[in-house]
């Protein structure tokens, strides 16, 4: 009876460890490999910086569009930005311009 007791009490130990174990191995595992674990934090900070270098792209590209944007306002508009939206839109030369027929090699 005294060993019957004594091994119910040493399964019931063994048996709560490993139930400690396997609840703890559980949430280790989704630390790593689950949606909001290390590895997609890791592939997160990447795509946030490829979405950073892109944006530092387009700020530039808009800040071209804003300089030539602004040469053409009414109130300061830039002669040679005038002529050279005009001649790309209309499609025509000025008489005065030489121009040059290239051949291709």
């Amino acid at each position: 009876m005294v060993s019957h007791r004594r091994r119910h009490a040493i399964l019931t130990v063994i048996g709560l460890y490993l139930f400690a174990a396997a609840f703890i191995g559980y949430f280790a595992v989704n630390a790593f490999t689950g949606s909001r674990g290390l590895r997609a934090q890791q592939e997160i900070e990447q795509q946030l910086a490829l979405m950073q270098k892109e944006l530092a792209e387009i700020r530039g590209e808009k800040a071209l569009w804003e300089r030539r944007v602004a040469l053409l306002r009414a109130d300061k508009i830039d002669p040679d930005m005038l002529d050279e939206r005009a001649r790309a839109l209309i499609g025509f030369t000025d008489p005065r311009d030489v121009t040059l027929l290239l051949t291709p090699r």
